[in-house]
């Protein structure tokens, strides 16, 4: 059965950082395209930065780009995102998500957002 169990969220004041942790399970990291998404409440669903475990194209989008970075540990099947100089519209609950293949992640659009596989979310307040 494959399981994605976010962690690391929590309360962060303006400027602050948080990393984020994606444990996977129930298949291969190698063989899969890894997202983080995030919704905050009453906004739709955003890609905010993905990688193609294959040949580690990565993906950032304008809100997030040059303060966030994803990486992946394909040893322990885990996937991070590093939160840095986080802003209070940040809050939102995040996301990660698993898709077979590595077709998940473009540099052009991002992640895809039908990934086979989600997790629960863990949630990011940052206050200001």
């Amino acid at each position: 059965e494959v399981q994605l169990v976010e962690s690391g969220g929590g309360l962060v004041q303006a400027g602050g950082s948080l990393r984020l942790s994606c444990a996977a399970s129930g298949f291969t990291f190698d063989d899969y395209t890894i997202g983080w998404f995030r919704q905050a409440p009453g906004k739709e669903r955003e890609g905010v930065s993905c990688i193609s475990s294959s040949d580690g194209v990565t993906y950032y989008a304008d809100s997030v780009k040059g303060r966030f970075t994803i990486s992946t540990d394909n040893a322990k099947n885990t996937v991070y995102l590093q939160m840095n100089s986080l802003k209070p519209e940040d809050t939102a609950v995040y996301y990660c998500a698993a898709d077979e293949g590595p077709f998940g992640c473009t540099v052009a659009a991002g992640p895809y957002y039908g990934m086979d596989y989600w997790g629960k979310g863990t949630l990011v307040t940052v206050s200001s």
